[in-house]
């Protein structure tokens, strides 16, 4: 099998509209919400999940079932190629809204990555139901931020009532609050957490649970004031013994001698940290062209083409934005191909991430530069994104971890071996 560069129809046709929703929905209130940090703009949610439900997308950003249309000509799996392209082109509308447009998020990845396939349908058909509905990942805590193996959040099996007890609090939830709480025109949404049901075994006792919306026990605590991706909620949720069913334990309920619980958590993060380096590159792109944009309207002109030695310092910058953002784009579609053609792509995947971390944050920390105050200025959206931008290094793993596992991946070493 070999990797297409040309974008497919159905992607192509899928970004016109998403242009337009950018362009029109996103663009135009995109300060007002960064002001008015944790408003939800219901117009952009309802919309977004009317749309993707007349499209075939579940009511949401998820890969879907990807298969062509009955008489449709037959191609290959482009599911989550798809979901980068629309992901890249939402975030280059605004990145804070892409994050609240409805769907699984994380929540969906960790079940379809570690779900058995009765739990894929239980969990997972809710995104097509009539109402927005939303799923978070919660796994970062105080004292376990990248290293998620040192989690401390317990959960225990009560074997009378067959139910699992949950005690234990987790931070940077992205999405948490409309994941869990109770609003009346969401649908019922739920929360991954992440917990050991057995601490002395490490890394073999880590498991995930799905908790459900309005679980007794759950509370957001907290929502975070961030310097970027202002209109999406960063909760801090405590749970004090929240109950769960027995089966909604992804994976094995017994500990083995293996760690596939932990290996869950990591394929999770190999299916979705490409999208999170798309994300990104939306930013990095928004941020690019509109300095094009305001070049050209004071007369600057990029001559392509030229030896480096004959072109001005702007114009040398700004074709080196192009290269990395190109380059960072083409590592995204590797590792989107090969998940849509279920291959191994840990390596692949951090790549992405780690390269779209540090352009993202380069291209408009450039772009903020050379328009100088007025790129300084809020007349622009342009120190918006660049603010928005550094989240793409840090979320999904920060940029020094995905080096290691970069780094782990090339050289043949374990985590205990290099750290």
């Amino acid at each position: 099998m070999t990797i297409e560069f040309e974008t497919p129809k159905p992607i192509a046709q899928m970004q016109t509209m998403l242009q337009s929703v950018a362009e029109n929905m996103m663009r135009s209130v995109s300060r007002e919400f960064d002001e008015n940090e944790h408003a939800i703009p219901w117009d952009y949610v309802e919309f977004m999940h009317t749309a993707m439900k007349a499209a075939g997308l579940g009511g949401g950003l998820t890969p879907g079932d990807d298969k062509p249309k009955e008489g449709a000509e037959k191609r290959p799996p482009i599911g989550y190629q798809r979901l980068a392209a629309q992901i890249e082109m939402l975030s280059w509308g605004d990145v804070g809204f892409y994050l609240i447009t409805p769907g699984g998020g994380l929540g969906a990845a960790a079940v379809q990555a570690a779900g058995s396939p009765e739990q894929r349908i239980k969990f997972l058909a809710r995104f097509n139901e009539d109402k927005p509905t939303y799923a978070a990942m919660c796994m970062t805590e105080a004292g376990a931020g990248s290293d998620t193996s040192a989690i401390r959040t317990r959960a225990l099996l009560d074997e009378v009532a067959q139910e699992w007890v949950i005690n234990g609090e987790k931070i940077f939830v992205t999405g948490g609050d409309k994941s869990f709480t109770e609003y009346e025109k969401l649908g019922k949404g739920f929360i991954v957490v992440w917990a050991s049901i057995d601490p002395m075994a490490g890394r073999a006792g880590m498991r995930a649970f799905v908790v459900e919306s309005g679980t007794k026990g759950v509370s957001i605590v907290k929502l975070e004031h961030k310097l970027g991706i202002r209109a999406s909620d960063t909760a801090v949720i405590s749970l004090v013994d929240a109950r769960v069913p027995y089966d909604n334990v992804l994976g094995s309920a017994t500990v083995e001698k293996t760690t596939t619980g932990f290996k869950g958590a990591m394929a999770t993060f190999d299916a979705t940290r490409p999208l999170v380096a798309a994300s990104g590159l939306g930013v990095a792109r928004a941020g690019l062209e509109f300095l094009k944009e305001k070049l050209t309207e004071n007369g600057v002109t990029i001559r392509y083409g030229l030896p480096r030695n004959k072109l001005t310092s702007i114009e040398r910058d700004v074709i080196d934005m192009e290269i990395q953002l190109r380059s960072a784009w083409l590592l995204v579609l590797k590792a989107v191909w090969m998940a849509d053609n279920k291959k191994s792509n840990a390596l692949e995947s951090s790549m992405s991430k780690v390269r779209a971390g540090d352009v993202t944050s380069k291209i408009t920390q450039k772009a903020v530069e050379i328009m100088g105050p007025l790129g300084y200025s809020r007349e622009f959206l342009l120190e918006k994104w660049f603010r928005d931008a550094k989240i793409t290094d840090i979320y999904e793993g920060t940029g020094q971890i995905n080096r290691l596992v970069v780094a782990r991946q090339i050289l043949g070493y374990s985590g205990k071996e290099l750290r």
